[in-house]
């Protein structure tokens, strides 16, 4: 650091003394050394600002400052020279119009020099990959790799480097809890690259300038034109704030959960009791709760119920439900075909029994 603020140092004073010499402006030597002195401070402050920007986007800056010179010259060279003040201004604002316009579109599209883009350009033209970029929560929930296996998840599946390195962080953690939640989702990625029929690949690439593992994840799915499989609820609504699409795990095990209607009869084991008198709480497989009333001497028992109403949450689904009692047949529903019948006329009552003749 120290020879850093050395070279600094002589940066400045050539600059300031060379200005003082020259004398590039009409006024003294105090005034030309003042001159110099802010050429310098205004030289070392830009370079002090370009210092955290990466090399592919000051490359793009550079490519593009040079293309709108050549441009520019190309231009003015078309134009028809004129000592008219309007032409002069003219030339003036292509000179610096052109070549500002490409170093802040090289700035911004250095990316695209960066050694595995350019790898692209020369490829053969094919189908388009298509990528589905893993989280971190996603791998250690591991429902992840139950649904690769099935098939529906289709595609490249990509692992970021930061992501791997943020699992490892877990699995190394003193907590124990953390640690078994790491080593669970390295357990979960060895499943997933053992499968056949998935291709899984590692990506180098990585953001320097964003340190947030979700806003990194965020801006590889931007640049790969990829989807971001998670389960943050919080990941999920920002991505999409940035236009990036979320295949939410979550989402797709609600959507997958078995539709049931007011009036089914369902087998339910009784847990626990619930919150309101004489209720009881039960789960089914898929995790969904389903509260049962008149159900609380039940508890431990397998019993059935029949569903009274349905409830979708954020959270998920609950189930509300009665217990049918023994010798208690719950109300069925109506049958259709008895709207398309008519009702039968009441038959006449049958005439008293005839009186005996008197004798």
């Amino acid at each position: 650091m120290a020879w850093f603020i050395l070279v600094r140092l002589l940066f400045a004073v050539g600059v300031t003394y060379t200005a003082a010499v020259v004398h590039p402006l009409p006024g003294g030597v105090v005034a030309n050394t003042a001159f110099g002195a802010t050429l310098a401070a205004v030289a070392v402050a830009l370079e002090w600002r370009m210092k955290d920007v990466s090399v592919p986007h000051l490359l793009g800056a550079l490519l593009g400052g040079a293309l709108g010179l050549l441009f520019a010259d190309l231009v003015n060279g078309a134009l028809l020279a004129n000592d008219d003040p309007a032409w002069l201004f003219l030339h003036r604002m292509i000179d610096l119009a052109f070549p500002y316009v490409g170093i802040v579109i090289g700035a911004r599209r250095g990316e695209w020099l960066e050694p595995s883009r350019l790898v692209t350009l020369f490829r053969a033209a094919g189908p388009q990959r298509r990528y589905k970029l893993l989280d971190t929560s996603v791998i250690i929930d591991g429902r992840v790799a139950d649904i690769c296996e099935t098939g529906f998840l289709d595609g490249t599946l990509v692992v970021p480097q930061f992501v791997l390195k943020e699992l490892q962080q877990i699995a190394d953690s003193s907590d124990t809890l953390k640690r078994n939640r790491g080593r669970r989702g390295l357990d979960i990625l060895q499943k997933i690259q053992k499968m056949a029929g998935v291709e899984v690949t590692i990506s180098d690439l990585d953001f320097p300038e964003i340190r947030e593992v979700d806003l990194k994840l965020i801006e590889l799915g931007r640049t790969l034109s990829g989807k971001i499989v998670t389960n943050d609820f919080n990941l999920n609504k920002v991505a999409q704030l940035r236009g990036v699409a979320v295949l939410n795990i979550n989402e797709l095990a609600n959507a997958m959960k078995p539709v049931v209607l007011p009036g089914e009869i369902m087998k339910v084991f009784i847990l626990k009791e619930g919150k309101e008198f004489n209720q009881g709480v039960a789960y089914l497989d898929d995790g969904t709760m389903v509260v049962v009333d008149n159900a609380r001497k039940m508890i431990s028992k397998t019993i059935d119920i029949v569903v009274t109403s349905v409830l979708q949450t954020t959270a998920g689904k609950m189930i509300f439900g009665r217990h049918v009692e023994p010798g208690m047949a719950p109300a069925a529903a109506p049958d259709r075909d008895d709207a398309n019948r008519r009702p039968r006329p009441a038959s006449p009552p049958a005439p008293p029994p005839a009186a005996p003749a008197s004798t």
